[in-house]
């Protein structure tokens, strides 16, 4: 295999040290703490986000909180689990360990304690529909008696399941390789001369798919530049326009790799974790269906409820999450493939609210996959969406959407607690 922390993204594309200062003050960081990850060395490539995601994941595991250390890394194993992402649930066993968790737990969920066994319903629905996430699934876990959890702990509990869950999707959309592959020590990390040259593809980019890739960046540069023009406003749209682009959608939800969800191969340590292993994502209603319990952006906001009520029931993380959030989306270098000086603000908003008439089949293939099946991604999905781009742009859709994913799913969490609370 090849060598670096991605099987999608060559070695020479990933920031080394000695290369972006503030990168390089990062890594320090890290190496104080132990070691460099490669979820560490791809996020490397926005270094402001880097530093955003890893106080807050800090704060998570290792500073003072209502859970204990071994329970937040064991919440951490089940979360990422629902998408049988080895990579996680590995570092997170060895991790569950290291603070003194007990050994006779990680045989799987049948030997953890009832109270970590109550979560098993909430993490499921939180990975796969948290549409369905009520303040009835508060209220049991809440009951007063002897596995009952505090709402300070339930809290802890929800932000851990939506970062792992979210997570989980950039490990899958990035490639990221484990860590025992890696045959250069402790640290994990290969310093070498930073590559400034243009990213190379993995497939020939010469003859009729590299037109067609130049195609793809002229069209979606016109197609932004006319949303900025005329602001297209969704309230627009005609009830034909509506039932063409849901026809449309239906069809490319076809097109995202089938794979059975119950793989005999799957590893003996990620299946023991796994209760109702077959309860997966499923595609918001379809017409003639009974509407789901969703909401509408404007009735449970980040801004407006969600932060409040974070702030008031676990006010350091509230603080960070809200910076996380706002670093992502703001994030941006003007740049588009080949085009500098470029507003990408359109776009950004477009991959985080999804805009179908914004966003070609390819990337709305790797968005659907990477967020609701994130182990179904594959290496031709990755290469097929923006093949003129960037590896560095394509880590950054894949941040919108860990943190596009995470704030809609505790959104829906927390509008359960609220709901209780009232």
């Amino acid at each position: 295999m090849a060598p670096g922390p991605s099987t999608f993204i060559p070695l020479g594309e990933i920031p080394q040290e000695g290369g972006d200062s503030s990168l390089h003050q990062l890594l320090k960081a890290f190496v104080s703490a132990g070691r460099v990850d490669h979820v560490a060395m791809v996020m490397g490539l926005h270094p402001q986000y880097l530093s955003s995601f890893w106080k807050t994941q800090y704060l998570l595991l290792r500073m003072d909180g209502p859970l204990p250390y071994h329970k937040r890394h064991y919440i951490a194993i089940m979360a990422a689990a629902r998408h049988r992402c080895s990579y996680l649930v590995g570092l997170h066993m060895g991790e569950f360990l290291q603070v003194g968790g007990n050994p006779a737990w990680l045989q799987g969920l049948h030997c953890a304690p009832q109270k970590l066994r109550n979560l098993n319903e909430i993490n499921k629905l939180l990975a796969h529909r948290p549409w369905l996430v009520t303040k009835k699934h508060i209220e049991a876990l809440l009951k007063p008696g002897e596995d009952s959890w505090s709402l300070a702990e339930l809290v802890q509990a929800l932000v851990l399941l939506t970062h792992y869950h979210s997570l989980a999707s950039f490990v899958f959309g990035c490639g990221i390789k484990p860590e025992e592959e890696q045959d250069v020590g402790n640290s994990c990390w290969t310093p070498s001369p930073h590559s400034d040259s243009s990213p190379a593809s993995d497939d020939s980019m010469g003859g009729s798919g590299g037109t067609d890739a130049m195609q793809e960046v002229e069209m979606l540069m016109e197609r932004m530049k006319l949303l900025q023009e005329n602001q297209l406003e969704e309230e627009g749209v005609t009830q034909e326009e509506m039932a063409t682009r849901f026809e449309l959608e239906k069809t490319e939800s076809l097109l995202v790799p089938s794979s059975d969800i119950l793989d005999p191969s799957l590893q003996s340590n990620i299946r023991c974790f796994l209760e109702d292993p077959e309860f997966g994502y499923k595609d918001f209603t379809r017409r003639g269906e009974q509407a789901p319990p969703t909401f509408r952006a404007q009735d449970y906001t980040w801004e407006d409820h969600g932060y409040s009520l974070m702030n008031r029931l676990y006010p350091d993380v509230g603080q960070l999450l809200d910076e996380k959030f706002q670093v992502v989306y703001n994030l941006t270098y003007n740049t588009i493939a080949m085009h500098c000086g470029v507003d990408t603000s359109m776009l950004r908003r477009a991959i985080w609210n999804y805009v179908h008439c914004l966003l070609e089949r390819n990337l709305k293939i790797y968005i659907k996959t990477v967020a609701c099946y994130p182990e179904k991604t594959t290496k031709q999905i990755y290469t097929q969406f923006w093949r003129h781009f960037k590896h560095s742009e394509k880590v950054h859709v894949n941040l919108l959407l860990l943190e596009a994913r995470m704030q809609a799913a505790l959104l829906y969490a927390l509008r359960a607690v609220t709901c209780y609370m009232t």
